[in-house]
């Protein structure tokens, strides 16, 4: 789930993140769920980490042609061999402009991705050149930045998002932010007692797994009726409308 500037020849990722999530199914589930409407048939996946997503997206929508771009020299081997024997699934090792021609993706899905690019900006601009037209960009990123601690600086977060912030990139790249939303209202004080009060480096994967299993059920249910005003993390989904 990383992906980082060409700053440097050789990137390694260093976080714990993938380690800790992977196990949260509810988690990953729901916010396949988010994005399903806007998938379409061409979809690439942008820091796909160890492919931990991208298991769900398939589950989603098994005919998808899935296109796994992953830059970190420690994760791309791992991505590369889960997906080896899948017909429909290409994995690259490198970043975003290494996707795809220009308009040859329907949908381009990044979760907890930009927060770790330098340049978001420039991010959002070559998800706009390799969208096709009538095409989404769908994200997932972390939000509130005053909860930004210890976590975001272990998992190499270069910021944490407000919602006109992140409608803000998506409006200078020449996309429609459709929705722009906060989702996961009690992560707000947990990501804070873990970050700013204990100043924790990592998230074990039980504390995941709890989270996951009795907390994500019932704040899904509720945000089905209910879009909360502040949340841990906000989801967008942006359309290119140029012909």
């Amino acid at each position: 789930m990383q992906a980082q500037s060409r700053d440097a020849a050789a990137f390694t990722y260093s976080g714990e993140e993938l380690d800790a999530l992977a196990g949260a199914r509810n988690y990953y589930r729901w916010i396949v769920r988010r994005f399903s409407p806007y998938l379409g048939r061409r979809v690439v996946e942008v820091g796909a980490g160890i492919g931990t997503f991208a298991e769900h997206l398939l589950e989603a929508a098994p005919g998808t042609e899935l296109t796994l771009v992953e830059p970190a020299e420690n994760n791309y081997p791992h991505l590369q061999a889960r997906f080896a024997d899948r017909p429909h699934v290409r994995t690259r090792q490198g970043y975003l402009e290494d996707a795809g021609e220009a308009g040859s993706a329907d949908s381009i899905v990044a979760v907890n991705v930009m927060e770790h690019v330098r340049d978001d900006a420039a991010f959002v601009r070559a998800a706009h050149r390799l969208l096709a037209p009538g095409g989404h960009l769908l994200l997932f990123v972390p939000a509130v930045p005053a909860i930004y601690g210890s976590l975001d600086r272990a998992f190499e977060h270069f910021r944490r998002y407000t919602r006109p912030l992140l409608a803000d990139r998506l409006r200078g790249a020449g996309l429609e932010p459709l929705r722009v939303q906060y989702t996961n209202l009690p992560g707000v004080a947990a990501w804070w007692l873990s970050g700013k009060v204990l100043r924790k480096q990592t998230v074990s994967a039980r504390d995941a797994r709890i989270y996951d299993r009795w907390v994500i059920p019932w704040v899904q249910a509720l945000e089905r009726v209910w879009t909360p005003p502040v949340g841990q993390s906000l989801i967008a989904i942006a359309r290119k409308n140029d012909v």
